[in-house]
C-alpha cells in the first residue's frame, strides 16, 4: 500500500509540475503580447504569492485599486504563474510576474514602488519584507471575527488598513505591545462603493436570499462550513416555497479537504438546476462568478457562515443571518457581532422561511444591525470608504516623502570624503 500511495502521490506532482509549466508559459506569452510599460511608472504595488485557488483574495480588490490608480499607479507582483495568469485574463490592474527573487529584485529595480499591500498572510510574504524604504501594509481580504484577524503576523508589517472600531478592539485584545494607534488607519469597507453589477434575473416580487457558505476548514476550530449541516435543509425549503429566489455562493474552496463538502455542494447545485427547469420564472442563481458585489445589494436577507461574508454583508447594511457551527471546537468571537447577531441553528435550517420573516420584520433586528453596521465600518454612506482608502494611502506617500529626504542626507553624511568628516569635527570643535 506504500509503495502505491507513494506511487500516486508522485503522479500528482508531476502532473502539478506540468500544470505549472503551462500556466508559465501561458503568462510570459500574454505578457509579451502586451506593450511594454514605461520605466518608473508605478507607485503602489499589491503583493500576491498564490496561485488561482486563492484568487477570491484579491478579486475584491480590484474595483478599489482601479479607483486608487487614477491617483497613484498601481501593479500586481504575482509569484505564482497560475494566480499570474487568472488575473491577465480578468479585469485586474497591470500584472508583473516575478516567480524568483531575481525577477522581484529586477522589477524593484526599475520601478519607484512606494507602498506595498498585501491581501493575505502568504509565508512568501517574507520575501518581499526584506525590501526597505517602502512601506508594507497589511489590507487582509475581508473583515471577519475568525483567530485569522487577530494574527500576531500584524506585527511584521509598517501599517495595517483596518475596517473600524470593532477592528482595533479586537487587535488590542489579543496582540500584545502592539502600536495599534500608530500602526493600524481604519478605512471602512472600499468594496461597498462597488455593490453593483448587472443582474442574471429580471426583479420581481419574490424575496431574495442569498445563501452564501464558507467551506469547511482545515482544522477543528475553523469548521464554520454549513454546507453539510445546514445547506441542504434551507436550499430545499426556500426552492419549494414559490416566493423566494435564492442565490447560491458557495466558497471556492467547498469540498477542498472533505469530499462530503463537496458531494453536497454538488446536491445543492443539481437542485436549484432542477427547481428552475420545473419552474423558468423562479430564475434561482448559482453563482461562481468572479464578482461580488450585486449579490450582497440584491438580496433582501443573506445566509452566511461565520467568514468575511458576514462583515461584506454588514457592509451593505442589510438583513442577514449567521449559521451557527455544529462543531464544538469551531472558535466564535463573541465580543462583537456574533454576541448580537441573528443565528440559524442546524435545526432550525428547514424552517429558514419563518426565519427569514422574523429578520425581516423585526423593527429591533434592524435597530441592532444598524448599531453594528456603525461599529465595524464607520460612515458607510457612497464613497464615504473610498475616500477614507485614498486618504490613508495619500498620509503614508506624504511620510514616504518626509523619511525619503531624510534618508538621502543621511546618505550624503556616510559617503563623506575623510577630508570632509576631518573639516567637520574640527568646525563642531
Amino acid at each position: 500500500m506504500g509503495l502505491v500511495s507513494d506511487g500516486k502521490k508522485a503522479v500528482a506532482l508531476v502532473r502539478k509540475a506540468v500544470r505549472n509549466r503551462r500556466a508559465v508559459i501561458d503568462v510570459r506569452r500574454a505578457l509579451a503580447a502586451r506593450p511594454a510599460h514605461p520605466r518608473l511608472h508605478y507607485r503602489i504595488a499589491v503583493y500576491f504569492a498564490d496561485g488561482a485557488v486563492n484568487m477570491y483574495q484579491m478579486r475584491q480588490w480590484y474595483k478599489p485599486l482601479a479607483e486608487l490608480s487614477k491617483i497613484w499607479p498601481v501593479v500586481v507582483l504575482s509569484r505564482a504563474a497560475t494566480g499570474a495568469r487568472a488575473m491577465l485574463e480578468e479585469d485586474a490592474p497591470p500584472v508583473a510576474f516575478v516567480p524568483t527573487v531575481r525577477d522581484l529584485e529586477r522589477f524593484l529595480a526599475e520601478q519607484d514602488i512606494r507602498v506595498v499591500l498585501y491581501v493575505n498572510q502568504n509565508t512568501r510574504n517574507f520575501q518581499m519584507f526584506r525590501y526597505g524604504r517602502r512601506w508594507h501594509v497589511f489590507i487582509n481580504h475581508g473583515e471577519s471575527d475568525k483567530m485569522y484577524m487577530t494574527t500576531n503576523q500584524y506585527k511584521a508589517y509598517d501599517y495595517a488598513f483596518i475596517a473600524g472600531d470593532a477592528a482595533r478592539e479586537r487587535l488590542s485584545r489579543v496582540l500584545w505591545d502592539y502600536e495599534l494607534d500608530r500602526r493600524t488607519i481604519a478605512i471602512g469597507r472600499p468594496q461597498a462603493d462597488h455593490y453593483s453589477g448587472t443582474l442574471p434575473y429580471t426583479p420581481d416580487d419574490r424575496t431574495v436570499v442569498l445563501y452564501a457558505p464558507t467551506w469547511e476548514g482545515d482544522r477543528p476550530s475553523a469548521h464554520y462550513g454549513s454546507v453539510v449541516t445546514h445547506g441542504e435543509a434551507l436550499t430545499t425549503a426556500l426552492l419549494a416555497t414559490g416566493r423566494h429566489r435564492l442565490i447560491y455562493r458557495p466558497h471556492p474552496r467547498s469540498g477542498v479537504v472533505n469530499p462530503e463538502y463537496g458531494v453536497a455542494n454538488r446536491r445543492i447545485i443539481a437542485a436549484i438546476a432542477a427547481a428552475n427547469a420545473a419552474d423558468p420564472s423562479a430564475h434561482h442563481v448559482f453563482d461562481d462568478g468572479p464578482d461580488l458585489g450585486w449579490q450582497l445589494s440584491a438580496a433582501d436577507i443573506a445566509i452566511v457562515d461565520i467568514s468575511a461574508m458576514v462583515y461584506d454583508r454588514l457592509a451593505a447594511d442589510k438583513p442577514l443571518m449567521i449559521t451557527r457551527p455544529v462543531d464544538p471546537a469551531a472558535a466564535i468571537d463573541t465580543h462583537g457581532y456574533l454576541s448580537a447577531c441573528e443565528w440559524l441553528d442546524a435545526s432550525a435550517a428547514g424552517a429558514i422561511v419563518a426565519e427569514a420573516d422574523r429578520v425581516l420584520s423585526d423593527p429591533e433586528a434592524v435597530e441592532r444591525l444598524e448599531h453594528w453596521v456603525r461599529h465595524y465600518f464607520g460612515d458607510t454612506a457612497p464613497g464615504a470608504a473610498t475616500a477614507r482608502f485614498h486618504g490613508a494611502v495619500r498620509s503614508l506617500m506624504d511620510e514616504w516623502d518626509r523619511w525619503y529626504a531624510r534618508s538621502i542626507v543621511e546618505d550624503e553624511d556616510d559617503e563623506q570624503d575623510p577630508d570632509e568628516a576631518e573639516l567637520d569635527d574640527e568646525v563642531a570643535g
